[in-house]
């Protein structure tokens, strides 16, 4: 991260402008820089919680810092992409922002806001820093963070006490090695928990609106098919639906997620959502005692009705704006899947027919070739072993 030195004149300001035009939407070199380096001021008072250099960078109430003072920052910078037009010494930037929280992320979260400035005396001031038009809000957004650290996890929140915030760590720290006992150690083994004050701050997190989650008590953010250097996954928590739940179901919904966190880096964009749900749902029932009835009640509604479902859930059966009937049964079809492969081949093969759809090129062929080299059968013979399955297990 650079520290910028001094700010460049006023006079030199504006006869860069003057020499692009005036204001047109393309930045001089000069005018960039001297924002840039305002960023730089005000990304390194960040992360060093320095109040009276953050002022200086322009907000005379520095509540980022509070509302960040108990975050552990590993890094925090900014990347000018946009200047726009200078009216009225006033200009609107769009920055890309990157941060690391010490001891998760292995390299940055990166997310984009809109930067309003003032030049003012010869100096540029950021007057206004928020997510841009299609970002999400990062949890700071929404008010003070309050951090709990358990053994395994992180738990940052919102208007959330932190007695409960302990509680949500003591629920992680035991998802972990759940999680390790199906998929294996092979992962970071750490997971960063979210929970803002309602269901509405979920949805600002997720970029969404609220209505599309309502129900669902926790989601998992991340790049599928990321690397051993990308970001940690945050799990985002829904507070008014963990909340309903008792020890199982909450145990269940946060090994689910940290599965995500484990699984991530074998997971891309072959891997469909049947088999990305359906393992993370496996992991989470396993060793339950839990039976396909008491799981899978949905899907034994539509065997037991006559109307079993013929193919695996596509993608687009996992919505959370359908039918809350329907997305249940996409849920519970992945998880008979996951369980079937697990009980007929066993669970080592099930990991590494996991990786091995996760590591074809493409979408299609994906699962048939996984199948064919892993559990010696093609895509259609293992689709009709789980339609067999469904019926033995619930009808």
């Amino acid at each position: 991260m650079s520290r910028a030195g001094s700010f460049v004149a006023l006079g030199a300001l504006l006869a860069a402008m003057s020499a692009c035009g005036g204001g047109d939407g393309a930045p001089s070199d000069a005018r960039s820089t001297a924002v840039q380096h305002v960023l730089d001021r005000r990304a390194a008072a960040v992360v060093a919680g320095d109040t009276a250099a953050y002022r200086a960078t322009g907000d005379a109430d520095p509540a980022l810092l509070s509302d960040l003072a108990e975050v552990p920052l590993d890094g925090w910078s900014y990347r000018l992409t946009r200047l726009g037009r200078t009216e009225h010494a006033r200009a609107t930037a769009t920055a890309e922002l990157r941060y690391r929280v010490e001891g998760y992320d292995k390299a940055p979260v990166v997310t984009e806001r809109t930067l309003t400035l003032r030049l003012r005396t010869g100096h540029w001031y950021v007057t206004d820093d928020r997510p841009a038009k299609k970002s999400a809000d990062q949890l700071w957004d929404q008010g003070r963070v309050t951090v709990v650290k358990g053994e395994h996890s992180l738990v940052l929140g919102v208007g959330q006490r932190r007695s409960a915030l302990r509680s949500y760590a003591d629920d992680a720290d035991d998802a972990v090695p759940a999680v390790d006992s199906a998929w294996g150690t092979d992962w970071a083994r750490r997971v960063v928990v979210v929970v803002p004050k309602s269901l509405d701050g979920m949805g600002e997190l997720l970029g969404a609106p609220a209505s599309g989650y309502q129900g669902i008590a926790a989601v998992t953010t991340g790049e599928a098919g990321g690397s051993r250097t990308a970001p940690a996954d945050r799990v985002i928590i829904n507070p008014e639906a963990y909340s309903v739940l008792g020890y199982f179901g909450k145990q269940v919904v946060l090994t689910h997620e940290t599965t995500h966190v484990a699984t991530r880096a074998h997971t891309s964009a072959a891997t469909p959502l049947w088999l990305s749900e359906g393992y993370a749902d496996w992991a989470g029932y396993r060793g339950s005692g839990r039976t396909p009835a008491q799981a899978a009640p949905e899907l034994q509604r539509a065997v037991r009705g006559g109307s079993a479902p013929g193919t695996l859930p596509d993608d687009a059966d996992f919505g959370f704006s359908g039918d809350s009937a329907d997305l249940a049964q996409a849920y519970e079809s992945g998880w008979l899947a996951c369980r079937m492969i697990a009980d007929d081949w066993g669970e080592e093969k099930l990991n590494a027919f996991y990786k091995a759809v996760g590591g074809h090129r493409q979408r299609a062929g994906a699962v048939d070739a996984a199948a064919q080299s892993v559990l010696g059968v093609d895509e259609r013979e293992l689709v009709a072993r789980w339609r067999s399955y469904v019926r033995d297990e619930l009808g």
